[in-house]
């Protein structure tokens, strides 16, 4: 476990257009003049874990946060991006060309976590791994989407060339806990990986902001997704708000968020505004009981709203 990473990751799948971009999925439609608060308060607030990846919008999210970190020393963040199989040419050296670019793009000569952003073909694509943290390209390497039977062969294959495996970065909230049903959660733990559970926050469904009078942006794909459960969110973001209460008024993305840091992983939460970044710093002092944690998760079960992305296979 990288002790040197802060608790919780920052995302910009929202950040930048196009394909897979924050103003499909997201409904935002988000400049770097925008952005530039958010990332000066997250440097301010020692918040400096950024992950992306080149298919966020086709490369964009990658070009607007390299060239809002491009100011700051290397050394003061850590970049977190990833390869995709699918968007993977049929040259031999694919995934370096593919690393390569977002290099460019993050104006970089390194990133700190390195992922394999979907299990396609893991006997293929794992090894091309240990090429590239022995290049110095690559500091640590994780696998995103894969299950407990595919971490622990990329884990073998890794193994065999002298690279460890660091981290897994997979779909994790209180309405979907498939990665902890199936053992990933607790595999992590156990042998001292990091889990980055991503969509902490459901895409802002579990945030309190949005509901069946206040709806996700009309024309988003997450408006597709989560509007038609809203309704059935009332209650479970009703008992979140008074646990949040309890600890100070904590919001119910706050409350969302420390429950992920509660079940071990590092929530990676995605952030637009200035605001957001204050909020998830407030989180670590936010400490719930393992009552407040059961009591959460019973509320979350009686939703009976299933979260699971067109993009995941299951878990179990």
């Amino acid at each position: 476990m990288n002790t040197s990473f802060p608790a919780i990751a920052l995302g910009t799948w929202s950040w930048g257009s196009g394909a897979v971009g924050g103003d499909r999925v997201f409904g935002n439609h988000l400049t770097e003049d925008d952005l530039k608060p958010v990332v000066e308060r997250a440097m301010d607030k020692g918040l400096n874990l950024w992950d992306t990846a080149p298919v966020y919008g086709q490369g964009t999210s990658e070009t607007i946060l390299g060239n809002l970190l491009a100011p700051y020393d290397r050394q003061s963040y850590f970049l977190s991006t990833k390869f995709t199989p699918g968007l993977a040419g049929s040259e031999d050296n694919a995934m370096e060309l593919m690393l390569d670019a977002s290099l460019k793009r993050l104006h970089a000569d390194y990133v700190d976590v390195y992922w394999i952003h979907n299990p396609q073909d893991v006997e293929k694509w794992t090894p091309q791994l240990i090429g590239l943290v022995k290049s110095g390209k690559v500091r640590s390497v994780g696998v995103s989407n894969h299950n407990l039977a595919q971490i622990k062969r990329a884990t073998e294959i890794l193994a065999a060339g002298g690279v460890e495996l660091s981290a897994i970065q997979n779909h994790f909230s209180l309405l979907y806990r498939s990665s902890e049903d199936a053992g990933i959660v607790n595999y992590c733990t156990r042998n001292g990986l990091d889990f980055y559970a991503y969509m902490v926050l459901e895409q802002g469904a579990l945030t309190g902001k949005y509901g069946p009078d206040n709806p996700l942006p009309a024309g988003s794909d997450r408006a597709a997704t989560y509007n038609k459960s809203l309704p059935k969110l009332a209650k479970l973001n009703a008992g979140l708000t008074k646990i949040g209460e309890a600890h100070g008024g904590a919001s119910i993305a706050e409350v969302a968020t420390a429950w992920a840091l509660a079940k071990q992983t590092k929530p990676l939460i995605g952030v637009t505004k200035p605001a957001h970044v204050d909020s998830q710093a407030r989180v670590a002092a936010l400490q719930l009981s393992g009552e407040e944690v059961a009591q959460m998760e019973q509320l979350a079960a009686e939703t009976g709203v299933d979260t699971k992305g067109g993009w995941e296979r299951p878990m179990v």
